[in-house]
């Protein structure tokens, strides 16, 4: 009792503790899960320009996409699909706002008109659009209360009906806006003018080139700050994505050789009988082998992964690891076990054969309602369909001419060939029809049913007699034992233990493990010849996840991964050893190009070609267009330089792509000026306003507010 009032005596405290307790873990979780208590960034996927993309709706929208693709896009892919929708509806959404661009109502009623005026629903009886019968319509749908009522072919209710006329009025504001800036953009005659003497003046020209393979790289230095400098001058193309480098080893879930030597000695065992005792009868029964059995396809479907083929099949048709012995077996004869396409397979012989390569048959087809190809003409029922096909083959048998029943045939194609075919066996025909034209003889003709309906047909000639065997192959599909994946766990699971205290490279190479780099970007989701793995992927970017941190992930239809970070970067300029790949060839060319000039000497073409040890070299007919230069490849800078001379000028040492060139015109052709400049000026109205609206939205895009956390939240 005195222990029963002391907990009474204290058990206000105890409450107390125990809830402080409560708040402290439901507050701790709230700030380590960004903005939970403020509904921040884990509710919100994007915010564009102060507007918030809501996470579960747009969950709900990626879901409904996915529905749609049916499979073929993957959980990112989606995403970043409805993500991009998003983004482009927000950022013109603004910019609309801020233009004051709307749809009014007179304007709305026009283009509902524009858009449903074809509706039998909204015609009078002269079939003219009615608006009264549009707005009796929107209003039946609004007293259904989100029932469907018919609308063409289509079931629609107030909520999809709205939605519609949202998509309706955004199109027709995008509409306005974008007209809105083709209308301001137009050529001048002068541009019409620049335009045409690009193409047609032209300048010949005499230069020769100092390669810059001529210094060898070195002699030519380049040092961490100069690539630092190179970076920070052209930020655009060494700005990157936040990243973390991961190394990982695989541990697969392949069948050892003790498994496939199991699988081996199963298949074989099926070869001869076996004792088993039977539960219902009390007895021991002996259940027959692939040597005695009677019934082959039961005991192949009942035994074997791949179900029995009943056919007679052409060394073409035959795996190709055991072709050339299956068709050199008598009946009766096996082979294997052997490996083919991921299975251990023993294949017997059942029967031999001759069979044609090709044949020709003539038929007759009576389609029915259901079948492959029937129209809206066909409506005999597959009896009625059949009925009709024994009648004709009774009346051919009773001497009445094929020829004479044509008529009755659906098959149009064939019949103007007097309803002949002739195929090989490889041809995609429907395989009931090529079963009895490759299986039975010349001459024979019966009724057979396949998916377009019943035919009858008549065997005219078989050609190219060959060999065909028909085997019943008996597969086990070569698995991993369960003692092979526990040893695989095993394996993988002391490896973790070891990489907590050893080295990762090492602790692999002990163990014949080969380590795989990989760089992740935050919306990756694939890791090569693994698929997606997007776990993996998150797990690199959290927060909580060091420099030096390792896991271990299970790969579906594979195994293991263990996986270690091995560095962060943050968002904003590579790294200096990552942009030295491409940074140091461009500036060991600028240095080049300060040595070679600083080397040349002379004013003319020829002077610098002897002081330099090059040849002269010449071309013709060059335009401002085409930045190709005879002999050198692309030089824009060089050709530019050469419209920017007079006739026999020579110019200064230019800075091209290869080498430091120096040029001399020869040649000037001026074009001839056109009266009239207007089919210029429309060509290049109609290029530029086609490219509008692209490069109106990237420019949009480009000066938005955007803070993106798919990354943190959806993926």
């Amino acid at each position: 009792m005195a222990v029963l009032n002391k907990i009474r005596q204290r058990s206000l405290v105890l409450i107390l503790v125990i809830a402080l307790a409560l708040f402290s873990f439901v507050i701790g979780d709230l700030f380590k899960n960004s903005d939970a208590l403020t509904g921040g960034s884990q509710d919100v996927v994007a915010t564009i320009n102060g507007k918030d993309i809501n996470r579960l709706e747009f969950q709900q929208k990626v879901k409904n996409y996915q529905d749609r693709a049916g499979g073929r896009q993957t959980s990112t892919q989606s995403m970043n699909a409805i993500y991009n929708q998003e983004l482009r509806r927000i950022v013109l959404e603004s910019e609309f706002e801020e233009l004051g661009l709307s749809v009014e109502k007179d304007e709305m009623r026009d283009l509902l008109k524009l858009s449903f005026s074809s509706y039998p629903e909204f015609q009078d009886a002269n079939g003219n659009f009615d608006v009264n019968r549009l707005n009796a319509f929107i209003a039946n749908l609004k007293d259904l209360d989100g029932e469907t009522a018919p609308l063409g072919n289509f079931l629609v209710n107030y909520d999809s009906w709205t939605n519609n006329e949202q998509t309706i009025a955004t199109n027709a504001i995008q509409q306005t806006y974008y007209n809105m800036i083709k209308a301001g953009v137009n050529t001048t005659i002068k541009e019409a003018e620049d335009a045409y003497l690009a193409d047609a003046k032209t300048v010949d020209i005499k230069y020769v080139q100092v390669p810059y393979t001529s210094i060898d790289d070195s002699e030519v230095e380049v040092s961490t700050s100069e690539i630092k400098s190179y970076m920070e001058a052209h930020k655009e193309t060494y700005t990157t994505d936040a990243t973390t480098e991961v190394v990982y080893v695989e541990f697969k879930e392949e069948a050892s050789k003790a498994d496939e030597d199991a699988i081996k000695a199963e298949l074989l065992a099926l070869k001869s009988d076996r004792e088993e005792y039977n539960e219902s009868s009390k007895n021991t029964e002996t259940i027959p082998g692939f040597d005695s059995a009677t019934d082959i396809e039961e005991f192949v479907n009942s035994n074997s992964a791949i179900k029995y083929n009943d056919s007679f099949l052409r060394e073409g048709q035959l795996p190709t690891v055991a072709k050339d012995t299956l068709m050199n077996l008598s009946a009766g004869a096996y082979y294997g076990p052997y490996k083919d396409n991921g299975f251990y397979k023993l294949s017997k012989v059942i029967a031999t054969k001759q069979l044609p390569d090709s044949v020709k048959v003539r038929h007759i087809l009576i389609p029915h309602v259901g079948g492959q190809r029937a129209d809206a003409s066909v409506t005999k029922t597959p009896e009625q369909a059949k009925k009709t096909a024994d009648s004709i083959y009774a009346a051919i048998k009773g001497g009445t001419k094929f020829m004479d029943l044509l008529d009755l045939s659906s098959d149009k194609v064939s019949n103007e060939q007097d309803g002949e075919i002739e195929f090989d066996y490889l041809a995609g025909m429907a395989p009931e029809f090529k079963a009895y034209a490759f299986d039975n003889k010349e001459g024979d003709i019966d009724v057979v049913q396949t998916t377009f309906g019943y035919h009858v047909i008549e065997i005219l000639e078989q050609k190219s007699f060959h060999k065909a065997v028909k085997v019943a192959t008996v597969a086990t599909k070569i698995e991993p034992s369960d003692a092979t994946l526990q040893d695989v766990f095993n394996k993988m699971s002391k490896f973790e233990i070891a990489a907590k205290d050893g080295d990762f490279t090492a602790l692999a190479k002990e163990r014949n493990l080969t380590v795989k780099p990989i760089t992740f970007n935050p919306l990756d989701e694939t890791i090569p010849g693994l698929g997606s793995q997007r776990e993996v992927v998150r797990w690199s970017f959290d927060e909580d996840t060091e420099v030096g941190a390792y896991k271990n992930f299970p790969i579906s239809n594979f195994g293991f991964i263990v996986a270690k970070v091995v560095e962060k970067r943050e968002a904003g300029l590579m790294s200096t050893e990552d942009a030295s790949i491409t940074a140091i060839p461009e500036i060991r060319k600028e240095k080049k190009a300060k040595l070679i000039r600083e080397k040349i000497t002379g004013t003319t073409v020829a002077d610098v070609a002897k002081n330099q040890a090059q040849s002269p070299r010449t071309a013709a007919a060059l335009t401002i267009n085409n930045t190709t230069l005879s002999g050198a490849g692309a030089e824009p800078k060089v050709i530019g330089a050469a419209f920017g001379l007079a006739q026999g000028a020579t110019s200064s040492p230019i800075d091209g792509d290869k080498g430091v060139y120096v040029i001399e015109v020869t040649k000037v052709t001026e074009a001839t000026e056109l009266d009239n400049y207007t089919a210029i000026m429309n060509r290049l109205n109609a290029e530029r306003r086609s490219a509008v609206q692209t490069k109106v939205f990237t420019a949009l895009e480009d000066a938005a507010e955007i803070e993106d956390n798919r990354a943190k939240t959806v993926y």
